[in-house]
């Protein structure tokens, strides 16, 4: 048997405040950058980021103790390091890319089927394919995946899902920062070759993983 006590009941006292302080100075920081001159930002840039950091130790530290004595976690997540790399783009940025990647599963392809030939049918000058492929809407899979995605925008196939017979998989969407807008046409041969994700200002995840433990 282990001589080694656990964290007590006063150890998840001593992290709370940790983290009030912590949050007490992430505030104090920011004001600070918003109150300075322009001459001052990057050294007040930098001390938010250190803010940053120290409150999202702390977090961590405190939702451990929680756990690890009451069986209990936060419903915050303060994202890591181990998500990105440290962000080295400009700090004030001339340009922005979204990224989108949205996976889904085909779980239903009769429902697919149906609704790519529904659409040829109601409307069949919108559909974007040419008039001999879209006889084929309802027989061959990949015509009717450019019906559906040529039809609706992603955020509205995202929400409908299921009417197409999809089921979501992972999804992930960054941000990312420039200092010049690109070319017209200029990445359109390779859309995602350039993404650098030192560049990224902020990232959104969805996963099950996360729901299931399977992904820190």
């Amino acid at each position: 048997m282990s001589d080694i006590a656990g964290p007590t009941a006063a150890d998840v006292r001593t992290a709370v405040e940790a983290l009030k302080a912590a949050l007490d100075g992430h505030l104090a920081a920011i004001e600070r950058r918003a109150a300075e001159s322009d001459d001052d930002t990057a050294v007040r840039e930098g001390e938010v980021h250190a803010a940053f950091d120290e409150l999202a130790a702390a977090g961590e530290a405190y939702d451990e103790l929680l756990y690890q004595v009451y069986d209990e976690v936060t419903p915050f997540e303060i994202p890591g390091g181990d998500t990105l790399p440290e962000y080295v783009g400009p700090d004030s940025p001339g340009s922005l890319s979204v990224l989108i990647r949205r996976d889904y599963t085909v779980v239903e392809p009769q429902r697919l089927l149906f609704q790519a030939q529904r659409i040829v049918d109601l409307d069949p000058e919108s559909v974007e394919i040419d008039e001999e492929r879209a006889e084929d809407a309802g027989r061959d899979l990949h015509v009717a995946l450019g019906v559906i995605f040529g039809e609706f925008e992603p955020d509205e196939i995202a929400t409908r899902h299921q009417e197409f017979g999809l089921e979501e998989g992972d999804a992930t969407l960054w941000v990312t920062a420039g200092d010049e807008p690109s070319e017209p046409g200029e990445w359109l041969s390779a859309p995602f070759e350039g993404a650098d994700p030192e560049q990224v200002v902020c990232r959104f995840d969805v996963s099950t993983a996360f729901d299931d433990g399977e992904f820190d």
